[in-house]
């Protein structure tokens, strides 16, 4: 699905007459490499400024927008970046640094209003946190706050929109909330879990920043925007888990558990790295709930409303649950879902997903290799260590599977929705791609890919083996662990006799 998520807002033009050309930084951030899809959706012109474009190779868009390469620190990189802009998106931070990060990010935002400001700009955006009234800051949110202040003071018209927990896979606040659950079924916590806060989904945040950029230019100021449900902290984790499928977690606030100590906590639970979770955590002390604006006449609603919580969870997780795991970015369209992951996320972003490759070099043509790989499971079997997917099978017949008893329609063809052993042939592209999805039971979804493609330099085949398993729960992760070290019998067994249909 290509259809923009903002496609019934107005678009800003250039004097010309031309779509408005928007500056995004953090193009390689969460929200930055997302908001650029929907600007080019939308029919804008899009230009980039970024410090290694060589991270942005990957992307679909990559050759549809301008991209100039600079430090946003230094004057004369946004110069070269903002000639003849009409909209700017800051989405600049500097949370990752570990020395005085909040005068750090006054002193970048002071140097992009100044630039704005001298290279006639018509329009500021930028995205802050929520920043509850009359309560003490945290200095992540005041840095935020901070920021905005000095980007409306350039002189330049700005919209600061102000979000709490963005609901999306690769959001960091999202990726908190989303280990903290999935991994600790019971859960001590500390008592800002009780702290209410507003989530929006990245779908709607996007919006409002696309919708931002054709709001009249008279209008400045400060917006907070939120999604249609304010829940505690522990509500949210209690309904991420339903909407993930997971039993109920139970969640035992303490009032020890200081924020220091929170950070340690959640840097040991969550592959979010520490110096990022200690100041979100310290943010995580005040409430975070939308005060009233006029943003949603300025940026109505889509049809059909903001989107609840538990639909953006589901939205979030539906790339894994419905199979639709990409090995090959340069392969996909502009993404269809603001949600699904982005290649410049984190490793640590879009949840746990384990993963065991093997490449292996035939001197066989490809159609010769692509037979074999076809011809996998049923009276086939698996290489070598077929005695230990039959006992594989035996174990998931004892617990109500389907076990190796379907075996396969033919021996040496497959179409896709085969059934093959306890697996689903998935998506078949002869002779290049065979994915199949595992049927057997387990806390979890597991794919098992082979990939095809011609040496070049020896005229034979590369086989690529790909095992991928999405784990449901902690019961999930110990299940990969549990049965990690047959991986290393099975599956390079496997791909050797695709590849040379000798056994190891």
């Amino acid at each position: 699905m290509t259809e923009s998520i903002a496609g019934d807002l107005p678009r800003l033009t250039a004097i010309d007459g031309k779509p408005a050309l928007c500056l995004v930084t953090g193009a390689t951030g969460y929200i930055g490499g997302r908001l650029i899809v929907e600007l080019l959706k939308h029919g804008y012109r899009v230009r980039i400024l970024v410090r290694g474009a060589e991270r942005l190779k990957l992307h679909p868009w990559i050759d549809q927008v301008e991209v100039v390469e600079g430090d946003a620190h230094t004057e004369a990189a946004l110069t070269n970046a903002m000639a003849g802009v009409d909209v700017a998106y800051y989405l600049l931070h500097a949370l990752m640094s570990k020395d005085n990060f909040e005068q750090q990010e006054r002193d970048m935002a002071a140097g992009f209003a100044k630039v704005a400001k001298a290279q006639g700009v018509r329009r500021l955006v930028y995205l802050g946190g929520i920043v509850a009234p009359g309560e003490q800051m945290s200095p992540h949110l005041q840095a935020r706050a901070d920021t905005g202040q000095i980007l409306r003071d350039s002189g330049v018209p700005t919209v600061e929109l102000r979000a709490g927990v963005v609901i999306g896979s690769g959001s960091a606040s999202f990726e908190m909330l989303r280990y903290l659950t999935e991994r600790l079924p019971i859960m001590t916590t500390p008592k800002w879990v009780e702290n209410r806060i507003q989530p929006i989904a990245v779908r709607d945040v996007l919006r409002y920043l696309v919708g931002a950029a054709a709001i009249d230019e008279k209008i400045s100021g400060v917006f907070d925007i939120g999604g249609p449900e304010v829940f505690t902290y522990r509500q949210m984790m209690l309904k991420y888990a339903e909407a993930a499928g997971l039993r109920k977690r139970i969640i035992i606030p303490v009032p020890v558990l200081t924020p220091k100590l929170s950070s340690g906590w959640v840097g040991l639970v969550t592959p979010v790295p520490y110096t990022l979770a200690k100041r979100l955590v310290a943010s995580l002390k005040n409430e975070v709930v939308a005060a009233p604006s006029e943003i949603r006449n300025l940026v109505p609603d889509p049809v059909g409303g903001l989107t609840p919580f538990k639909r953006a969870v589901q939205l979030a997780l539906a790339k894994v649950k419905e199979a639709r795991v990409e090995t090959r970015w340069s392969d996909a369209s502009l993404p269809g879902s603001p949600s699904e992951p982005l290649p410049t996320d984190p490793d640590w972003a879009g949840g746990s997903l384990y993963k065991d490759v093997r490449i292996v070099h035939s001197k066989d043509p490809v159609s010769v290799v692509w037979a074999r790989v076809e011809s996998i499971g049923g009276e086939n079997g698996y290489s070598t260590a077929s005695w230990a997917w039959e006992l594989r099978g035996l174990m998931d017949k004892m617990v109500g599977g389907v076990g190796l008893r379907r075996g396969r329609r033919d021996p040496n063809h497959l179409q896709v929705g085969d059934a093959v052993d306890f697996w689903r042939v998935e998506e078949l592209d002869p002779p290049r791609l065979l994915r199949l999805r595992a049927e057997m039971k387990m806390p979890g979804l597991a794919w098992l890919e082979f990939a095809v493609e011609p040496d070049l330099e020896t005229g034979g085949s590369i086989v690529t083996q790909v095992a991928l398993y999405a784990p449901r729960g902690l019961l999930g992760h110990a299940y990969w662990w549990a049965v990690w070290p047959m991986h290393g019998l099975v599956f390079p067994s496997m791909a050797k006799m695709a590849a040379t249909a000798k056994k190891l």
